[in-house]
């Protein structure tokens, strides 16, 4: 499916990233719930595994069956030596079989173009008829500054992502852990992050593209996982980067329209065109006020509502 922007649908409330130097963990992401998953040739792999990492990837994508999710791939950053290489050996090799890549760390417009370009010419040249969509990681001070000229950058981008624990680092912010809620939250009369990820948000929403929270490290904090996902969600993102496959459930739940909010959307639809049928611009549902506006909102419950019943990935 296509949404009126060009872009594909896909339902994205969880992503799980597995190592790519771990076939066995990857065998265990593809065979998760997870919505999409992403084997990852970045933070996760060390230098030293850089290189026979790729191999991993291009067999799972070959020969794994991922259940409908999405297959993702994490390349290296492209202030390093290994990222060009990751996108020519596997898409040369696999390209078919991947959906999305991935790009960490994005500064500027410009690493999308570079990115783009690059992967035009593999696709030229190996006679792929599906264009490989990309998802650009928001980590940095820079990327926070540039993100809605990244969020326009090129026609494979579908999502935006934000990337909590660089971005920490970035800013040279203090904290304990990745995306974890630590001391340093309680010190601030606030939220921490609101201001970067209500960008990355907006700067999504505005050109139609999806946009996924950062990871939670403490895996074993499934209570802390889901406050983080709900804090998300209230902001307005689609899903969450999950490092466990037990925090999948969850985010797949956190994410989804619940019956009680199903169900009020229907009523202000309902209610709504009642008042339109009295020609009347307003109406009144629960002593509330609902109005065009009430209507929008209904109306996108309703959509993630069909998304996530549907289960519809690309």
């Amino acid at each position: 499916m296509i949404s009126p922007q060009g872009i594909p649908v896909r339902l994205e409330r969880s992503m799980l990233f597995a190592p790519a130097s771990r076939y066995s963990m990857i065998e265990k992401a593809a065979a998760s719930a997870a919505d999409a998953v992403c084997l990852d040739l970045e933070d996760s792999v060390s230098v030293e595994e850089k290189v026979n990492s790729r191999a991993n990837v291009i067999r799972a994508f070959k020969e794994l069956d991922f259940g409908g999710g999405s297959r993702m791939f994490r390349m290296n950053g492209l202030d390093g030596p290994f990222a060009y290489r990751d996108l020519i050996e596997i898409v040369e090799a696999a390209g078919e079989h991947v959906d999305v890549i991935m790009i960490p760390k994005v500064n500027s417009r410009e690493d999308v173009v570079f990115v783009d370009t690059l992967l035009t010419q593999i696709e030229s040249h190996t006679g792929l008829s599906v264009k490989i969509g990309l998802e650009a990681q928001i980590e940095t001070a820079a990327g926070f500054l540039a993100v809605a000229e990244i969020a326009r950058s090129s026609m494979r981008l579908e999502a935006l992502a934000f990337g909590p624990g660089d971005y920490a680092a970035s800013l040279q912010m203090p904290s304990a852990s990745i995306g974890e809620f630590d001391r340093y939250d309680e010190m601030y009369p606030g939220h921490r992050w609101h201001a970067v990820m209500h960008a990355i948000v907006a700067a999504a929403r505005a050109h139609g593209l999806r946009c996924m929270d950062g990871p939670f490290a403490g895996h074993k904090d499934l209570a802390g996982f889901e406050r983080s996902c709900q804090v998300a969600r209230a902001i307005g993102f689609d899903g969450k980067h999950c490092i466990h496959p037990n925090q999948v459930t969850a985010a797949n739940g956190l994410f989804s329209p619940g019956a009680e909010e199903v169900a009020h959307a229907n009523e202000i639809v309902h209610a709504y065109e009642q008042a339109v049928g009295r020609k009347q611009g307003a109406a009144s549902l629960n002593g509330k006020m609902i109005d065009a506006a009430s209507l929008r909102m209904a109306k996108v419950v309703l959509e993630k509502h069909r998304l996530t019943t549907g289960k519809t990935n690309g």
